[in-house]
């Protein structure tokens, strides 16, 4: 009997220490899910970011080229004629 008695406390011994092994990965495993969380957040953050200065940038080139800068002039010839065509479409189907 005594050798079946210590081998229950041997297993009710290891049984708590997996349990609180458990516990200390269901945290940490928390921790990974919150980190995981604020860096999504920061990393949509930074496209958003990224998106809007894009477009400074697209438009502040614009703006450049029709200042007389001769690096863009193509450019910027090329999307006023774009959008001339945009517009004469839309006028065409306004018309019919």
């Amino acid at each position: 009997m005594n050798g079946l008695s210590e081998i229950i406390d041997s297993l009710e011994h290891k049984f708590s220490k997996l349990l609180l092994k458990m516990d200390g990965l269901e945290k940490q495993n928390q921790e990974l899910r919150n980190e995981l969380s604020r860096s999504t957040a920061a990393i949509n953050r930074q496209k958003e970011e990224i998106t809007a200065l894009q477009a400074q940038y697209e438009n502040l080139k614009m703006a450049n080229s029709l200042l007389g800068s001769e690096e863009n002039k193509r450019e910027t010839k090329l999307k006023i004629n774009s959008l001339i065509r945009e517009i004469d479409y839309c006028i065409a189907q306004l018309s019919e």
